[in-house]
């Protein structure tokens, strides 16, 4: 039972065996997650982000629990591009999902030179635009709070991503998100992937200071989900439902209903983030899960699901 069901889907022109993404920062570079899962069941794997220069990130502590999610400060540590290109891409490119590289820096400049060093790298299948970062004093969500910012930003990195998918990460710190969204697609963002973490603060009472080094955090898991599900209806319904733009739909999901809500809401695919700290193989039972109320409710193609809600 269930032989007949498709959960492919296709993700700006790329074929995916299913919609389930494993998000940026939350599975290092996809050794790691081996250990737990076999990486190649699923339909998408975004690596940590990527900056021209290797950084260490910001002091710690840079990570504290809360009721229903988590902060993350960890100020985009990463190994670099060369040592990526050196140690971690081979590792890539052993796994048969589309593999994204999120790619950071402090300029346009950094992140054209980081997306034009991969655009030729039969292992990368597309770039994820990481212009909504809370926990960086440059770059980061300094891009992806104007229109014009992100406009001139994703234009340029477009030019320099070659054939390759680019796919702009947006921050739900922003007045209207759909204004974001528009001026990305405009520019040439072949999807869109939302949201980012929001901006939050957890306080010692004994001691009065800010729990994190940096102060302030990425607040993610399940607190932000219905915010999450809310923002990806309003950008599938304003942008990308016109546009056929499709959108990468995350924020707090733990289970294959948590997953569909999203899918309902408007997105072809869905990210699994901070579940997968809690869960490592979370997501390899979210795409059995997806199936399985596929066969439930005589669904035979997934894309049926996609932007299904109904008023």
């Amino acid at each position: 039972m269930g032989d007949n069901i498709d959960i492919s889907v296709d993700f700006a022109g790329l074929k995916l065996v299913n919609p389930v993404f494993t998000v940026s920062g939350t599975c290092g570079y996809a050794d790691e997650l081996s250990d737990f899962m076999d990486v190649n069941c699923l339909g998408g794997f975004i690596t940590k982000s990527i900056t021209l220069a290797p950084r260490k990130g910001n002091a710690t502590p840079r990570i504290v629990e809360t009721d229903s999610g988590m902060l993350n400060a960890i100020g985009l540590a990463n190994v670099g591009l060369e040592k990526f290109i050196e140690e971690k891409l081979p590792v890539l490119e052993n796994f048969s999902p589309a593999v994204f590289v999120n790619v950071a820096g402090q300029t346009i400049e950094e992140y054209v030179a980081v997306t034009e060093r991969l655009s030729s790298e039969r292992a990368i299948a597309g770039f994820e635009l990481n212009i909504s970062c809370p926990n960086v004093k440059k770059g980061g969500i300094s891009f992806g709070r104007d229109p014009e910012q992100v406009a001139g930003i994703t234009s340029a990195v477009k030019k320099a991503a070659g054939e390759k998918v680019l796919m702009v990460k947006l921050s739900p710190a922003v007045t209207d998100i759909s204004v974001i969204a528009a001026a990305a697609v405009e520019a040439g963002a072949d999807a869109l992937s939302l949201v980012n973490t929001f901006t939050a603060m957890v306080i010692d009472i004994e001691t009065r200071k800010p729990v994190l080094a940096n102060r302030t955090g990425g607040l993610s898991g399940p607190a932000i989900k219905p915010i999450a599900v809310y923002l990806v209806n309003k950008v599938y319904n304003e942008v990308a439902k016109k546009r056929d733009i499709p959108l990468l739909g995350g924020g707090g999901i733990r289970t294959a209903l948590d997953a569909i809500e999203f899918i309902i809401a408007g997105a072809s695919g869905v990210g699994i983030g901070t579940t997968n700290f809690i869960e490592p193989d979370c997501a390899a039972k979210i795409i059995d899960g997806i199936r399985d109320y596929c066969v439930r409710n005589d669904i035979t193609n997934i894309k049926e699901l996609t932007g299904s809600l109904l008023e």
